[in-house]
């Protein structure tokens, strides 16, 4: 059977899809094929959701948003939107979900780590339905 392929996307790609996408890595254990983009790329990830992921033993430190790309969406099996509105192009066959998740930028280490917390339970979900 061929790994599931999931795309997490939020606007900046800076944040929410680099965590949720990080956090799938981490608990699909290579059983996931994961994707994150963002409908208007930062320049870089937020350093509070990179100490945030650190904590886990997560490095994302060397990832860069991405822009969402249509074929990005059209090889998904699971289309994750966080906050990206009606950027994401929506196809049919596809599982779309769309979470309802704070954007961390300019949010406290605290608050980030709730976020990421937040994610990480919903993360944790998706995996147990996909395999």
């Amino acid at each position: 059977m061929q790994a599931p392929t999931v795309l997490f996307v939020c606007v900046g790609n800076a944040g929410r899809s680099q965590m949720a996408a990080a956090l799938l890595q981490l608990h699909g254990a290579g059983r996931v094929d994961v994707r994150s983009a963002g409908s208007e790329p930062a320049d870089r990830v937020h350093p509070a959701v990179v100490e945030a992921m650190a904590e886990l033993g997560v490095d994302i430190y060397e990832e860069t948003p991405k822009r969402l790309e249509e074929e990005a969406v059209r090889g998904a099996d699971v289309v994750v939107t966080m906050g990206c509105g009606d950027a994401c192009p929506v196809y049919p066959g596809k599982r779309y979900e769309d979470w309802e998740i704070e954007d961390p930028a300019g949010k406290s280490l605290d608050d980030v780590r709730e976020i990421r917390n937040a994610i990480d339970r919903r993360v944790r979900v998706l995996v147990g339905e996909l395999l």
